[in-house]
């Protein structure tokens, strides 16, 4: 019932909300001059762009065309440009900065053409939506549904009848597209096969045997959450592989000495992502030193790509903050605000998760840890490292193995470059340049060969009920990976309403050179926590951040040497903004995936996590601009930061009760 109501609730706030969006929609001062079709259907474009002042405005570099399923820069010569194929009957027209609108441009049964203005600011209202509800109503599934809804709806012109071709859309065009895409489909059989690997190995005893060798280790409460912590740190590689490893591995340990499900979920999270961010050889550092590489050629700057990145290690507060602030909430056995209370409730009743009525039959989902291992199965640890092992180290291997090939192929000045650098670089250099995804994919399938040979070949399991375990694992993961689906969809309608560009031009105004750390972490940030990725916010904001800081910078005076430590204060916080976001918000797919590695309530992870993101978050803000203005030695910077955050944990934070007798 609570469901059903959240559901209307979201259907009036959604028609509220566009309703109000309709009767303020205003003409822009970007013009179409005319729109044509051919037999073919190509149709050719003639738009009129006037700047504020009345002058004629060149679009060129401010214009992207969705047509159909697809968004492609076009180039408009003097606002023509022709679009060719018959999906050319729908056409969006983004123009952001100056006119900040987003039209759209349809050919109707007449024949003739209409035109349609969006504000740009409409399209902060799809994740509002969905975080909102989120948190509001605790059900993410309807939440990010109304969320791709709402988008659909606005994109689709603000009619009444768009209402119903809107809710159509959000399956035929946004949840296929999701699916559709290479990546995302790696990341759900990647996802699929971890479960299936789990549910064998805890089938066949594996999985007991750890919790039986750990105990010699994880032998109280504060040493499993330590033990969970430093098994973060060692799975630096991949923050997909990282989350879902440790998150299943820890779980029956964690469970054990009543550590909840949401201390759990954030000690994988507060893990992942943020040393994966920061590691010298991880799947991350291509995209990073790639982005880095174009604001170099684009500013003709002496200097390498890794370089810069390892100058930009000591100011990336936010990753190591976050790391340290983990520790120290373990070490000490603090916690405050929602954790403190979840952590509260496991130790003193037992129950891992919240249990009120009001949250649900579905509210976790318990079909892994429901796994058991079979009767007169053995305790082996080998049986559930050996397969876990396979995945760490086959994701190395595939690394390594893509990376080679593609090296293999360069030719000229990178491979100079290449050869040219140390072992440090190389290693970034493969690892960069490594197929990441075919590489998890690899790693996953192989582990659960393995697992099935382990467990068929001791005769612990007959094919037959093997088979049976695999496909009951992967059944456990469909509804983390439905809801993994529907925020990419909801990405997809962020990026078709130019959500980002629409926050960028809201929040650059503010230029003084040692403000720009502290503006591009909060504005990678809100763009992270909008969109839930932090790979769109690195692709949108380093190729924006990086030449303006450099050229605000010139401008101010600096010389290069002066202007150096914020441009590099600027590559961390574009980085570090972005892992800042996606732990705050609930559309993000690391986040998703915590709270399935954990069979955490995703929202409940939501809502205990991010009161310590914010916590470190705000610390990180003030580190930037702090850093950079004042210009003291990384070393104290750090120190500044640690002190803070061990502060915060120990003044604020209230010792975690014991688990009784």
């Amino acid at each position: 019932m609570r469901t059903l109501n959240s559901f209307f609730y979201a259907v009036f706030i959604l028609l509220a909300s566009c309703c109000f969006v309709t009767s303020n929609a205003q003409v822009s001062s970007v013009t179409l001059e005319s729109l044509s079709y051919d037999d073919d259907g190509n149709a050719a474009l003639l738009v009129k762009a006037l700047d504020e002042n009345g002058q004629f405005l060149n679009i060129t570099q401010s214009v992207d065309l969705k047509v159909g399923g697809e968004t492609n820069a076009h180039n408009f010569t003097k606002g023509k440009a022709t679009v060719s194929g018959g999906d050319a009957q729908h056409i969006y027209l983004a123009v952001s900065g100056k006119t900040g609108e987003l039209h759209r441009l349809r050919k109707g049964s007449d024949g003739n053409a209409s035109f349609s203005n969006i504000p740009l600011w409409t399209s902060m209202i799809p994740p509002l939506i969905a975080i909102i509800l989120a948190l509001v109503f605790k059900e993410v599934l309807v939440s990010l549904f109304m969320g791709i809804w709402a988008g659909a709806f606005i994109i689709n012109g603000f009619t009444f009848s768009g209402i119903f071709s809107s809710l159509y859309s959000v399956i035929d065009t946004y949840l296929i597209n999701a699916l559709a895409d290479a990546d995302h489909l790696s990341v759900v059989i990647f996802s699929l096969l971890i479960g299936a690997m789990v549910a064998i190995i805890s089938r066949n005893g594996g999985m007991a045997g750890v919790v039986s060798s750990l105990s010699g280790l994880a032998n109280s409460a504060r040493n499993t959450q330590l033990v969970t912590w430093f098994l973060g740190i060692a799975i630096f590689f991949d923050d997909y592989a990282n989350t879902l490893i440790v998150g299943n591995t820890m779980r029956p340990v964690t469970d054990s000495y009543r550590i909840s499900r949401e201390k759990l979920a954030y000690l994988v999270d507060s893990t992942a992502a943020p040393i994966a961010a920061i590691a010298f050889v991880t799947t991350w550092i291509g995209a990073e030193l790639g982005y880095i590489q174009e604001a170099i050629e684009t500013i003709q700057l002496d200097a390498t790509p890794y370089a810069l990145f390892l100058g930009s290690l000591k100011y990336s507060f936010y990753p190591v903050l976050t790391l340290l602030f983990a520790l120290f909430l373990v070490l000490m056995n603090r916690d405050y605000g929602t954790m403190f209370k979840a952590e509260s409730r496991a130790r003193l009743t037992g129950d891992l998760y919240e249990k009120g009525t009001d949250r649900g039959e579905g509210a976790v989902d318990n079909s892994l840890e429901e796994l058991e291992p079979v009767e007169g199965a053995p305790h082996r640890w080998i049986n559930a490292v050996l397969p876990i092992l396979v995945v760490v180290g086959g994701t190395l291997i595939g690394l390594w193995y893509t990376g080679s090939q593609s090296v293999a192929t360069m030719t000229g000045q990178a491979l100079t470059d290449y050869e040219a650098s140390g072992f440090l670089g190389k290693l970034s250099t493969l690892v960069g340049k490594s197929n990441s995804y075919a590489a998890l994919l690899w790693s996953s399938i192989s582990a659960v060969i393995v697992a099935l040979l382990l467990t068929i070949g001791q005769g612990i399991m007959s094919l037959k009920d093997s088979m049976e375990t695999l496909t009951d694992g992967i059944k456990t993961m469909l509804p983390a990976i439905l809801i993994l689906v529907l925020a990419w969809a909801l990405g997809q309608i962020t990026k078709d309403l130019q959500t980002a560009a629409f926050l960028t031009d809201v929040l650059q105004g503010f230029l003084s050179p040692y403000m720009l750390p502290m503006l591009t972490f909060i504005l990678g940030g809100a763009i992270a926590f909008a969109t839930g990725s932090s790979w769109s916010t690195m692709a949108i904001l380093y190729p924006l951040m990086l030449p303006t800081t450099w050229s605000v910078s010139m401008a101010a005076g600096l010389d290069p040497s002066a202007a150096m430590p914020i441009f590099l204060n600027v590559i961390s916080a574009v980085l570090a903004g972005s892992v800042f976001g996606d732990h705050c918000s609930p559309i993000s797919d690391t986040t998703i995936l915590s709270s399935l590695a954990s069979s955490c309530n995703h929202i409940d992870h939501v809502r205990t996590q991010l009161p310590y993101a914010l916590s470190v978050g705000i610390v990180s803000i003030f580190m930037a601009w702090f850093s950079t203005a004042v210009g003291l030695p990384a070393i104290i910077n750090f120190a500044m930061g640690i002190a803070i955050i061990f502060c915060i944990v120990r003044f604020v934070g209230k010792k975690v009760p014991d688990a009784p007798e």
